[in-house]
């Protein structure tokens, strides 16, 4: 978490990591609030650094340590609200925002950080694998609101479809990787497992992503994170109709919520997902609630997931209780 501790102050540093210890992970969020206490959010709590108060020049140190120390090289991040740094971890910010003809240029005078610990969760997956194949793999939809582990679910069916499972071969597999979550890439170089078969377009924004991964690595499965533009939706259209496979998340209450968007229309009116994965509420990041079909029925509801069915190592024996599948 080296990457993380080191954009706070001595006395902010100091505090944390004496309050996280051996909690790391279960830690969720880091927010700083500048005037107000430090919130911790773990996976069952919330806690509170009452003893240090974020100033505005601890502010101007942990976006300098973001920036390393050039706002300039930040723009298109300070524009969209958020950065990614080294190990797929999320800092998104709030403050007094500048628009131009209505359109954002930049946030200035930031005021909050909310840095959103990614994790690897190895075998988050095993226990519904098996529900997305099927002499070959569904179109798939992953649907939870935020902080319900929709990019820790979906990595993890990467590096499942990636590496093969039970008597299934590996594919070749394109990761769309607008926001640097899903591979953590440093210098293009990915930082989490998502198998030997898997190739990265980092920081690309998804819609030409797609296009240009079909094109470019003749990928037998798109692996993209959190869809919902009409760019999106058009760009995976073109990419099924090319005969590749599609698993990728939104953010979504219920099947229902997404039937109803305006631009989801053409992926339901086409029948594109074969596959929805609903995403629980719980305290564990990636469980899925339910599983359902083209038409919305139940495949799969409360599926088991016991602790021995969770990936925990690297031999093939050791992680796939494929036997029971």
């Amino acid at each position: 978490m080296q990457e993380i501790i080191r954009l706070f102050p001595k006395t902010i540093k100091e505090e944390l990591v004496k309050r996280i210890a051996n909690r790391w992970p279960t830690l969720q969020e880091i927010r700083i609030r500048i005037g107000r206490p430090v919130e911790l959010i773990f996976d069952q709590r919330e806690e509170w650094l009452k003893s240090v108060i974020p100033s505005t020049e601890d502010g101007m140190h942990i976006l300098n340590q973001l920036s390393q120390f050039s706002l300039y090289r930040m723009e298109d991040e300070l524009r969209e609200g958020f950065i990614t740094i080294e190990g797929g971890h999320r800092v998104g910010l709030a403050g007094r925002v500048n628009t131009i003809d209505g359109n954002v240029k930049a946030i200035k005078h930031i005021a909050s950080f909310n840095i959103r610990i990614a994790k690897q969760k190895i075998g988050a997956a095993s226990a519904y694998i098996r529900h997305l194949y099927d002499g070959n793999y569904h179109n798939t939809l992953i649907i939870g609101p935020p902080q319900t582990g929709k990019t820790t679910l979906l990595r993890d069916v990467a590096r499942f479809i990636s590496t093969g499972w039970g008597q299934v071969r590996p594919y070749k597999i394109g990761v769309i990787d607008e926001r640097s979550e899903i591979a953590g890439s440093v210098n293009g170089i990915p930082q989490h497992e998502l198998g030997p078969r898997s190739d990265v377009m980092d920081a690309c924004p998804k819609a030409e992503g797609m296009m240009m991964m079909i094109r470019s690595m003749s990928p037998e499965v798109i692996i993209v994170d959190e869809i919902g533009s009409g760019k999106d939706v058009q760009a995976l259209m073109e990419a099924i109709h090319a005969g590749v496979r599609i698993v990728c998340s939104i953010h979504g209450q219920s099947f229902a919520d997404l039937r109803d968007r305006p631009s989801l229309q053409p992926l339901f009116k086409q029948h594109a997902f074969d596959r929805y994965l609903i995403l629980s509420r719980g305290t564990k990041p990636g469980m899925v609630e339910t599983i359902l079909d083209r038409e919305g029925n139940h495949i799969l509801k409360k599926p088991r997931c016991t602790e021995d069915e969770m990936d925990r190592g690297t031999s093939s024996a050791q992680r796939y209780h494929m036997g029971r599948f």
